[in-house]
């Protein structure tokens, strides 16, 4: 998926990234046997996220022209809600820790015009060199960036922490 280098503009208020506009209605062939989104496409929605995220964080286009790319390490998803089709979804995100190599990022899910939580997503992100495929320590930059969105808040399940080899 594209990032979103064109969109709006989120605000930034008591660290989380806040946008205006929905993300996305949920979509027909999103929805399950149950008429209520599907597991596997809350996934898909945390990833637009991600796009119109990156731009933001130094993490979008000019992050890919120098090379490097995040890939997720690891996720913790947690539904509290159900979201039925044609509901309009809200998306916000909070960078939680970063380091050298590692970003740990929360998204929330919420229902745009109601307010009320959906879903929370937690995603431990990596700096990669495409080149070689390999975990590489972010740019001067960006570490900068990320420094000074870090919240610090703890996350619910995930960590910056390097896994046993």
């Amino acid at each position: 998926m594209p990032f979103v280098e064109d969109g709006p503009a989120p605000r930034f208020e008591a660290g989380w990234f806040r946008w205006d506009t929905p993300l996305v209605a949920v979509k027909h062939e999103w929805v399950d046997g149950y008429r209520h989104l599907n597991m596997g496409y809350y996934l898909v929605a945390y990833d637009l996220q991600t796009d119109r995220l990156w731009p933001h964080l130094g993490l979008g286009t000019s992050l890919k022209k120098g090379g490097l790319g995040t890939f997720a390490a690891e996720a913790w998803l947690d539904y509290q809600r159900e979201m039925t089709e044609a509901m309009p979804i809200g998306a916000e995100s909070t960078v939680l820790a970063s380091d050298e190599k590692r970003l740990l990022v929360k998204h929330r899910m919420f229902h745009f015009t109601e307010g009320w939580t959906a879903s929370e997503h937690e995603v431990l992100y990596l700096c990669v060199d495409l080149n070689i495929r390999r975990v590489t320590p972010w740019p001067d930059a960006v570490r900068e960036i990320l420094a000074g969105r870090a919240t610090g808040e703890p996350a619910k399940r995930l960590a910056l922490r390097r896994r046993n080899a």
